[in-house]
């Protein structure tokens, strides 16, 4: 069986996400990192809540992170709450107020601003836990059977 990242050789994005997703864990959402919810968009963690709530989190590890990300709007039609996780030392006052903002380690995580809701239609959260399920599906059967030739 294929083993987990080792944290110290994770990249400073997968660690603030480790937090994110194990911050959500404790609240009783589930999580999946790195899921494209359309062509040329990727996710850091997408959150599935206990009432079919579906939330985007972009993990940034520095300022020049942060600025040249310019897809991060996209993200916006794809989920009903989005939010900033950041590390305790990030410059905040860069991130747009009209989203959330989680202060996150590798270990846990905190929201402090959330996020305006703005519900998805319910063809799209269809279509999204559909995508969440697949890709949490594919992930595992990757961890089982990395020989399998799937790719996620």
């Amino acid at each position: 069986m294929q083993m987990p990242p080792d944290p110290l050789t994770m990249m400073p994005g997968q660690l603030l996400a480790r937090g994110v997703s194990r911050h959500f864990a404790s609240l009783g959402w589930v999580t999946v990192e790195e899921l494209v919810p359309t062509r040329g968009l990727r996710v850091d963690v997408m959150a599935l809540g206990p009432k079919g709530e579906i939330w985007v989190v972009e993990c940034k590890s520095s300022r020049a992170d942060f600025m040249s990300d310019s897809k991060w709007e996209g993200y916006l039609e794809w989920c009903d709450r989005f939010f900033w996780a950041v590390d305790d030392g990030f410059p905040t006052d860069l991130l747009p107020e009209e989203s959330g903002l989680i202060i996150a380690d590798s270990y846990d995580a905190e929201i402090l601003r959330m996020a305006p809701e703005d519900k998805l239609a319910p063809a799209r959260r269809k279509v999204m836990i559909q995508k969440f399920a697949t890709h949490a599906a594919r992930r595992l059967h990757v961890l089982r059977d990395p020989g399998a030739g799937l790719s996620v």
